[in-house]
């Protein structure tokens, strides 16, 4: 099993910017691919991005499209969330997963993933 850690998160206005970050340890951080989800309360675990074990695909949720890029460098076992015009609906914890054994839309699904941080808290204030 991998050990994921999140950190990152913080409160910051409406349009603002905040970078996650979620450091992998264990299994060669090459063999799964990697996805955030955040959940808000009283809501479900939703999808936000995913990338490849390659980092070469990367997909993301429409809300998230052109505000958010994901990333992974394998130098330091890090994935990245950029998260960019940050609005106050993008309030929650967000959670970084790995998924060992993917196959074609199974980045969007939280119950793939084998492995989860503990998240970290993100909220925008209006």
């Amino acid at each position: 099993q991998v050990q994921l850690v999140e950190s990152g998160g913080g409160l910051v206005q409406a349009g603002g910017s905040l970078r996650l970050s979620c450091v992998a340890s264990g299994p060669t951080f090459d063999g799964y691919d990697m996805g955030w989800f955040r959940q808000a309360p009283w809501k479900e675990r939703e999808f936000v991005a995913a990338i490849s074990w390659s980092g070469k695909s990367t997909y993301y949720a429409e809300f998230v499209k052109g505000r958010f890029t994901i990333s992974r460098d394998k130098a330091k076992s890090t994935s990245y969330l950029q998260m960019n015009s940050l609005k106050p609906e993008d309030t929650a914890v967000y959670y970084c997963g790995a998924d060992f054994h993917a196959y074609a839309g199974s980045y969007a699904i939280p119950h793939e993933y084998d492995s989860w941080g503990q998240g970290t808290q993100v909220t925008v204030s209006s």
